[in-house]
C-alpha cells in the first residue's frame, strides 16, 4: 500500500508537470512538483490547476445546470430579493440577467434599462445585454438599432457575444445578405459552437442545406475533439448541429 500512494503521487505530479509545461508555467513549479510530490502537488492543484479550471466556460456552464438542476429557480429568487432590499445598478444587472436566463427577456429589459442611468447611460456591456433582452422578447429591430447606434458611438468596442446578439437580430429582420455577411465573420472567431449551430439551422431553414450540412459537419468534427465536459457544456448547440447535419 505505501508504493502505490508513493506511485499515486508521482502520478499526479506527472500530469501536473504535464499541465504546466502545455500552459507554459515558470519552471520553478517543475522543480517544486518532483521534489516534493505530495505538497508540491497539492499546491499545484490549488495555485494553478483548480482556478483554471473554474474560469473554464464548459465546466462553469456544466456546474450551473446541475445548480439548475436542484434549485432552478435560486438565482432569481435572491437577485429579486437582492433588487429589493437595494437597487443599485449591480443588483438590476443581476436580476435582469436572471430573468434572461429564466426565459423572462421580456421582464428583464426594464431593469436593464434602469441600470442604464447616469454614470452607465453609455455602457457598452449593459447595452449590449440590453439588446440580447430585445431580441429574446421578440423585438428584433429594436435590438439591431440598439447596437447600430452602439457601434456608431464605441466602434471600438469588441464582444463576440454582442456581434452573435446582432447576427441574429439581423437575420430576424429578414435581411439575410447583411445576416450571411455578420455569420460568415463569427463563425470564425466565436468561441464555442453556437453560432455555427445557430447559423447552420438558419441556412436550413433559408433553403441552403447544402451550406448548412458542411457547416454542421466541420462543427460537429470540431466538437468530438473538445474534452468530455467542454461537449457537455455544449450538448444544446450539439444537438442542434447534429439535427443539421442530418436534414435534407
Amino acid at each position: 500500500m505505501h508504493i502505490f500512494g508513493i506511485g499515486l503521487h508521482i502520478v499526479v505530479a506527472v500530469f501536473f508537470a504535464i499541465h504546466a509545461v502545455r500552459t507554459q508555467q515558470p519552471l520553478y513549479w517543475l522543480f517544486i512538483l518532483f521534489l516534493f510530490p505530495l505538497l508540491g502537488s497539492i499546491v499545484y492543484g490549488i495555485a494553478i490547476w483548480l482556478p483554471e479550471i473554474r474560469q473554464h466556460r464548459g465546466v462553469r456552464k456544466v456546474g450551473n445546470n446541475v445548480r439548475k438542476l436542484f434549485d432552478p429557480t435560486r438565482e432569481l429568487r435572491e437577485a429579486t430579493h437582492a433588487t429589493e432590499l437595494a437597487p443599485t445598478v449591480g443588483n438590476q444587472l443581476r436580476l435582469a440577467d436572471a430573468l434572461l436566463e429564466a426565459g423572462r427577456a421580456n421582464e428583464a429589459v426594464p431593469h436593464y434599462q434602469r441600470a442604464m442611468a447616469g454614470l452607465y447611460a453609455g455602457d457598452a456591456d449593459i447595452q449590449a445585454r440590453l439588446a440580447r433582452a430585445l431580441l429574446e422578447s421578440g423585438r428584433p429591430a429594436e435590438a439591431r438599432d440598439l447596437l447600430d447606434r452602439l457601434i456608431a458611438a464605441q466602434p471600438d468596442f469588441r464582444s463576440p457575444t454582442a456581434h452573435l446578439t446582432y447576427a441574429r437580430a439581423v437575420a430576424a429582420c429578414g435581411d439575410r445578405d447583411k445576416a450571411h455577411e455578420e455569420f460568415g465573420v463569427l463563425v470564425g472567431y466565436y468561441p464555442g459552437l453556437e453560432a455555427r449551430a445557430r447559423y447552420a439551422t438558419l441556412l436550413h431553414e433559408w433553403g441552403e442545406t447544402e451550406r448548412a450540412r458542411t457547416l454542421a459537419a466541420e462543427a460537429l468534427r470540431d466538437a468530438q475533439r473538445l474534452p468530455a465536459h467542454t461537449r457537455d457544456g455544449e450538448s444544446e448547440w450539439i444537438a442542434l448541429l447534429r439535427k443539421a447535419d442530418r436534414v435534407s
